[in-house]
């Protein structure tokens, strides 16, 4: 009823607050035999962690998990697996001032509708501190899908502002992800790299004048086989975009050609069937449809957009009322991002992550084996 669970068949449950001792989550579902280890984790929870670089909040956390439950000699067991992540860097005084404010894009109003009471001390349970847990989770839904199908989830930035990159999802790396033609980290993770260095002085700009930025993610999944998704209510897509609406700050969500199909005709839309080399022998020219028809993966890579709004916390003045209702002002204190995109790779690529490994779980299930895998 609460919410706090998602999934079926690979089923993600988490708990914790953004200034509280911790972050919890428990998954449900795994397959034995998974390598896991804190330092695997490690890998994308550093990406997430905030007071990475120059253009990100400063509040400082290490962020290193612990594994309380489900892992044994270095592999998953099969059983319930617990990872814990501790908060090291709270400054709830912060928030003291704005207790019985509302700021403006939060959710402290609905919050205090829906239960009575809430937790002012950096948003509480809707804060994005929450996806600590997720990340943590689509690291082993990441591994899953690596062992079973050589697949990958990739989430890069496409756009910030009014900046829009040039990326070709099919062959775009993680490394170029990651890090600069010069060795250096790319701190933005845009694999335009003449878009990124604009991205970057943009959100310094935007940060010296008290405001922050918005921006869109992309996501490819690539090496996932057909088949994957059920008809009607529990579509491949439906879930996808459940998962990533799910995120903090996301306002809009699209596949293949998305928007841009309300102009086109259907002539020029459909990608057309050709024969491929291998098994099950069929492919797509084109991918217009984002990897999915029907609700249904179809070997193409899955390519989804996410647009994520401008930070809602700001430290020049806004108008706003109190829970008492009176009218006033409010300046938000605290560390916060001028623009959430360099940290939303690693979420984008979880909950992509963790919808796939559910739906290969639930259709090796449905068919006791699993059929011809339909790569390009």
């Amino acid at each position: 009823m609460a919410g706090n669970s998602f999934g079926q068949a690979f089923r993600v449950t988490t708990a914790g607050e953004s200034h509280g001792p911790g972050n919890v989550v428990i998954i449900d579902g795994c397959p034995p035999g998974i390598a896991l280890s804190v330092e695997d984790l490690l890998v994308d929870l550093d990406r997430r962690k905030p007071g990475q670089s120059k253009i990100v909040t400063q509040r400082k956390e290490s962020d290193r998990p612990e594994i309380l439950a489900g892992v044994f000699e270095g592999e998953t067991t099969g059983t319930s697996i617990a990872i814990l992540v501790r908060n090291e860097d709270q400054k709830s005084g912060d928030y003291t001032d704005i207790k019985d404010k509302y700021r403006p894009g939060h959710a402290d109003f609905t919050l205090q509708e829906k239960y009575g009471t809430r937790d002012y001390r950096g948003g509480g349970r809707s804060s994005a501190r929450e996806t600590v847990s997720r990340v943590a989770a689509g690291v082993i839904a990441k591994k899953l899908l690596k062992q079973h199908f050589d697949a990958e989830v990739l989430c890069y930035v496409k756009q910030i502002g009014n900046v829009v990159a040039t990326v070709d999802p099919q062959s775009v790396t993680m490394s170029d992800i990651e890090e600069l033609p010069s060795g250096e980290a790319n701190i933005v993770r845009c694999p335009d790299f003449e878009a990124a260095g604009k991205m970057v002085q943009l959100i310094q700009e935007v940060r010296k004048d008290q405001d922050s930025i918005g921006g869109v993610a992309e996501i490819v999944a690539r090496g996932v086989p057909a088949g994957l998704g059920e008809p009607v209510f529990d579509k491949l897509k439906a879930d996808l975009g459940k998962a990533l609406f799910s995120l903090p700050a996301v306002l809009g969500v699209e596949y293949g050609s998305g928007f841009s199909c309300a102009e086109m005709r259907g002539s020029e839309h459909n990608d057309l069937f050709v024969l491929a080399p291998q098994r099950p022998f069929v492919t797509t020219e084109t991918n217009r449809h984002g990897g999915m028809l029907g609700g249904i993966s179809s070997g193409r890579p899955i390519v989804l957009r996410a647009a994520i709004k401008p930070t809602s916390s700001l430290s020049r003045p806004q108008k706003t009322v109190t829970r008492f209702g009176e009218e006033t002002s409010i300046q938000t204190k605290g560390r916060h991002d001028p623009c959430l995109l360099p940290r939303f790779a690693p979420m984008g690529e979880a909950m992509v992550a963790l919808v796939l490994a559910d739906h290969f779980l639930r259709q090796r299930g449905q068919r006791g084996e699993w059929p011809s895998a339909l790569r390009s």
